[in-house]
């Protein structure tokens, strides 16, 4: 059996219709179960937070998790990346109340975030002196009440942003999810493995 770590939300929602589409049925239960088989009880799947997907499968507490680019940027885990699934979408950006607040000549850019080290690498390749303030929800309110200069988030439509009188000042890079492997797992289990990534590729490519 091949354990599968799934995020909670919508994106395990996502993640089960590529797998039904690729002919695995499951059945998701109703109750507060953390875990679930296909009806053919090959897959085991978890659900887990988005966030701790990865640690899940590096840990080989999983053989295979979905895990969205933004995650693997900023924890860069020792796993393989096997397939981009396409689902997710999202961006990376820098956000604020306008272009010029990242323009600071003489001072740290205050920059809010959850992402720590993606928006510290960001601004280190832009040659920019920065401070990071960690915040784990609401990244918004930092900019709008001037705690940061600007923030670093994840964004879909953009909506929340313009509602709290912010605006994208530039794109970091574009995030989808991947199925990824534990190292070990890809090894001792290959070919159920291979077998996965055909069906999901063949329900991709119809």
């Amino acid at each position: 059996m091949i354990t599968i770590a799934l995020p909670k939300g919508r994106l395990m929602d996502e993640s089960l219709e590529i797998f039904k589409k690729a002919g695995i049925e499951v059945d998701v239960p109703s109750s507060r179960k953390l875990f679930f088989t296909d009806k053919e009880n090959n897959y085991r799947f978890l659900i887990v937070r988005a966030q701790d997907v990865a640690t899940y499968v590096e840990y080989a507490a999983a053989d295979l998790g979905v895990v969205g680019r933004d995650v693997l940027n900023e924890t860069e885990p020792d796993l393989f990346e096997l397939l981009d699934l396409g689902i997710g979408y999202c961006r990376m950006v820098v956000a604020g109340r306008d272009k010029g607040c990242i323009n600071k000549k003489n001072s740290a850019v205050k920059v809010a975030t959850k992402f720590v080290n993606i928006a510290r690498n960001h601004f280190l390749k832009k040659g920019l002196n920065v401070e990071i303030i960690k915040l784990y929800g609401s990244i918004e309110l930092a900019a709008v009440l001037g705690i940061a200069d600007c923030i670093v988030d994840i964004v879909s439509t953009g909506r929340t942003l313009r509602e709290n009188g912010l605006e994208v000042i530039e794109d970091i890079f574009e995030s989808t999810a991947f199925l990824v492997s534990n190292k070990i797992s890809y090894y001792a289990k290959n070919e159920q493995i291979a077998k996965l990534i055909n069906l999901l590729k063949n329900e991709r490519a119809c």
